[in-house]
């Protein structure tokens, strides 16, 4: 396939396309055949070659990131590598503190923000050795406002939102993993767009430092395999933890071995209905599969705790936004208020106008709302091992920029609608690049009860070895 040019048809397989890998790599750096300065310099290369159409990265500290590979390379040859991560060039959501780059948060009021600290995350990871080369486009404060980055299979569509550059850069194999956030559907949804694996942990599961202000917000990797996905997570956790208050990343420390599951439940959720043919048949085909290969499907009409936890799971999307925008709104107007009204987009803007229509009682029924939903949800554990459900509602639509004195698109990054209920459950997520559709990704997501986190990459470890992805 073709990755050059201002136009690429999209042809993308999942059976076909190659990610970009470290934890095959490493071996080499042992016996010196290789090093993590070349590899290094190989994504490197393709970013020169790609960066120009894709836009992934805000800034990039590259001497910095050949220095950290040297210092690496000399670890391995002398066998006392950090970490199994050591070495591995990483990109960082541009909404987490770096102490050596910018954060901006894709927002002109940010611009030339430098607070020169790390997010505890990215601190864990540069103690486990891993290489910091850059920070990724979000979308504005992380909300549904478009940066620049386009998706590495068609430069016409969204790569996804908010972890933008985070997707598209392991999707354009400019490097191996990345660090992305999530409040709505900001790991699960790019990740499904971009052909990536992904985690969205449990909530509270990996340190998110600094960005403690809302109630669904998390950190996850973007990688392009289960591997390298669950190695930077565990990494983080081992040093970080999770949030205040809460127990962490429960798992190995290394990826879980695949397991087949006995019993799985389909999520349709609000976008069952909005899905298009093509993808409703592609996720269908591949159910079928999966039941061919012993494992037990249900459906909501199958089991009468589905049908109750998938009618509580209607208003869902409206509920999370609703929440986040309360929980938001003062930081906005702050920002606002010190940097006037063109430092925050008219969709920036109008969280603080939609939002101020609500009171304390409001929000607090939301909340209530919210534990209702996660009841239904824990009721299930006896029933189900996990749900499964598209990633998204269909393939990355068309993306393209706002046209002055035209209305504002309302989603311009795509339809958070598949990843909204995992995000109001504080569930953990794992999706994998199991289904194209018009040669496009569209990533298949596991959700697990709290903690089972090390689970659902063990299940979806399983699927990936054992079920023949599907190309509608």
């Amino acid at each position: 396939m073709s990755m050059e040019g201002a136009r690429i048809m999209p042809n993308y397989s999942p059976k076909e396309f190659r990610a970009l890998t470290w934890h095959d790599a490493t071996p080499a750096f042992a016996t010196g055949t290789d090093s993590p300065r070349a590899y290094l310099e190989r994504c490197l290369e393709t970013i020169a070659a790609r960066e120009p159409v894709v836009q992934a990265w805000v800034v990039r500290n590259e001497a910095g990131a050949r220095e950290a590979a040297d210092a690496s390379t000399a670890r391995w040859k002398a066998g006392q590598p950090l970490s199994p991560i050591d070495g591995m060039p990483l990109g960082v959501k541009d909404l987490l503190e770096t102490r050596d780059m910018p954060t901006q948060m894709g927002c002109k009021a940010y611009e030339g923000n430098f607070p020169r600290r790390d997010n505890a995350a990215i601190w864990a990871l540069r103690g486990a050795g891993a290489v910091v080369l850059g920070k990724t486009v979000t979308t504005e404060l992380g909300g549904v406002h478009p940066g620049p980055t386009t998706n590495p299979f068609d430069s016409t569509r969204t790569p996804g939102g908010s972890s933008s550059g985070s997707a598209a850069a392991v999707g354009a194999r400019m490097v191996p993993a990345t660090i992305g956030t999530q409040v709505a559907g900001s790991i699960i949804r790019p990740a499904s767009y971009c052909g990536n694996f992904a985690l969205k942990p449990t909530q509270g599961a990996i340190n998110r430092g600094e960005r403690q202000a809302t109630s669904m917000s998390t950190h996850g990797p973007h990688a392009g395999s289960l591997e390298d996905m669950w190695q930077v997570a565990i990494e983080i956790a081992r040093r970080a933890g999770g949030d205040p208050g809460r127990l962490g990343l429960f798992g190995p420390s290394t990826t879980p071995q695949a397991r087949k599951p006995m019993t799985l439940a389909v999520m349709e959720a609000e976008g069952w209905a909005l899905m298009d043919a093509a993808s409703q048949a592609a996720f269908e085909t591949l159910i079928e599969r999966i039941r061919a290969a012993g494992v037990t499907v249900l459906r909501r009409g199958d089991h009468p705790m589905i049908e109750t936890f998938e009618r509580a799971l209607q208003g869902v999307q409206a509920l999370t936004g609703a929440i986040t925008a309360w929980e938001n709104h003062w930081a906005i107007r702050n920002l606002i208020a010190t940097g006037g009204p063109d430092g925050v987009s008219r969709r920036g803007q109008s969280v603080v106008t939609n939002a101020e229509k609500w009171t304390p009682e409001d929000y607090r029924a939301a909340l209530l709302r919210r534990e209702e939903l996660r009841a239904h949800h824990a009721a299930l554990a006896p029933v189900v091992e996990a749900l499964i459900a598209p990633a998204s509602p269909g393939v990355a639509p068309p993306w393209s920029p706002d046209v002055p004195g035209e209305p504002l698109a309302p989603r311009p990054t795509g339809d958070a609608v598949y990843n909204t209920p995992s995000s109001a459950l504080g569930a953990p997520v794992v999706t994998s690049p199991m289904t194209a559709v018009g040669g496009m990704p569209m990533g298949i997501q596991l959700v697990g009860q709290p903690h089972t986190d090390a689970a659902m990459t063990a299940i979806a470890r399983w699927m990936v070895g054992t079920i023949e992805p599907v190309i509608a």
